[in-house]
């Protein structure tokens, strides 16, 4: 039901699956929506076949890893946010990052150094006086290294506490940044692998949590995933280097 917020919500790297799920749900509550991503098609479609209002969504090209576009992209927005939410993600299978260093960057690019470029713009403008809320999309992956994939959970502890720390540096202005600690979303960058079904999220579950994030730092969507954060936390590392 919409409560005409009158509020704008820009999402990066909106094409994702989870972020696709954003925007239907962001628009059902009266936000007017920016979607940026580098397949605006797919956005216009997806728009269409959800019957969105045209009114409330406007798609715009963006792409996380072309730093020197930033600074251009957020001038021309039609409106500063209210709220940001950065969903860019990439990943390759960890032995194909560990030999071919063009896939561990363009992780590294897209997940976290492409976060940090556009929304340190975001944070920094001080003339923005609608912006009250920076929701960054981490993983679980990022928690502790595990042999499957630290390089992919390199970036996502990285964006992690880029987070963390803008999050301290924005308090004094009122400004709410969030961490999602994600686990295993039925989405298409996880297509193809092999993953305990009875732990996979969909993605409009997981958008909930977006939607209506709270002021906690880290969100961690599923009880189940809750359970598994706090035990990768706190496992020794004798135990830890036993994981997949």
């Amino acid at each position: 039901m919409s409560q005409n917020t009158n509020k704008t919500v820009l999402i990066l790297g909106a094409n994702s699956d989870v972020a696709k799920q954003c925007i239907k749900q962001y628009v059902s509550k009266g936000y007017y929506v920016i979607a940026a991503s580098r397949n605006t098609q797919s956005l216009e479609d997806f728009i269409t076949a959800n019957q969105l209002n045209p009114s409330q969504v406007s798609v715009l090209y963006f792409d996380a890893a072309d730093f020197d576009s930033h600074q251009a992209f957020y001038s021309a927005l039609p409106v500063k946010p209210h709220i940001v939410v950065y969903a860019a993600g990439f990943l390759v299978d960890n032995q194909q990052a560990l030999t071919d260093f063009k896939g561990a960057r363009q992780m590294m690019e897209v997940n976290y150094m492409g976060g940090v470029s556009i929304l340190s713009i975001i944070a920094m403008d001080n003339s923005n006086k609608n912006l009250e809320r920076i929701i960054g999309l981490s993983s679980l992956s990022g928690v502790r290294g595990r042999k499957s994939n630290f390089v992919y959970g390199s970036t996502k502890a990285a964006f992690t506490q880029f987070l963390a720390g803008l999050r301290q540096e924005l308090a004094s202005r009122k400004i709410i940044v969030n961490a999602l600690v994600i686990g295993y979303i039925r989405t298409k960058i996880n297509a193809g692998l092999e993953l305990n079904e009875s732990l996979i999220m969909e993605p409009d579950y997981v958008a909930k949590f977006i939607v209506n994030a709270g002021n906690s730092f880290t969100i961690v969507p599923d009880f189940k995933w809750k359970i598994i954060y706090h035990i990768l936390r706190l496992l020794p590392e004798s135990l830890a280097a036993k994981l997949p």
